[in-house]
C-alpha cells in the first residue's frame, strides 16, 4: 500500500513539474501571456524555438507545439512589430537540437 501511495505521488510530482510548452497565438496583445518578437540572428534571441509535430514532444526549452485553440495551450502568444515591444525574442531554428536559451534565461515567462 505504502509503495502505491509513493509511486502516484512521485508521478504527480512528476506531471506538475514538468513545462510542457504548448501555445496558441492570440490577436490581441492584451490576451497574450507573453509578447514575442522574432529576431533575424539567433544570436540576438533570447529563446531559439523549433516546432514540433506532436504536443508530447513540447518542453520549455525551445520545443513547441501550436495548438488549435487556446484553452489547449499552455501559454499565449502575440507576435509584436517591435523588439522594444517583446517580453521575450525568438529565432526559429531548423533541427530540433539547435533549440533553447540562449544566454538570457527568461524561462520564468513559461511558468
Amino acid at each position: 500500500m505504502k509503495h502505491a501511495l509513493l509511486s502516484s505521488l512521485l508521478f504527480c510530482a512528476v506531471i506538475f513539474s514538468t513545462h510542457a510548452q504548448s501555445v496558441y497565438a492570440v490577436d490581441y496583445a492584451s490576451q497574450a501571456d507573453v509578447t514575442v518578437y522574432v529576431v533575424d540572428y539567433e544570436s540576438q534571441a533570447d529563446l531559439s524555438v523549433y516546432w514540433v509535430d506532436y504536443e508530447s514532444q513540447a518542453d520549455e526549452d525551445g520545443l513547441w507545439y501550436m495548438t488549435d485553440y487556446e484553452s489547449q495551450a499552455d501559454v499565449s502568444i502575440y507576435y509584436v512589430d517591435y523588439a522594444s515591444q517583446a517580453d521575450l525574442t525568438i529565432y526559429y531554428v531548423d533541427y530540433e537540437s539547435q533549440a533553447g536559451w540562449n544566454g538570457s534565461n527568461k524561462s520564468h515567462l513559461f511558468r
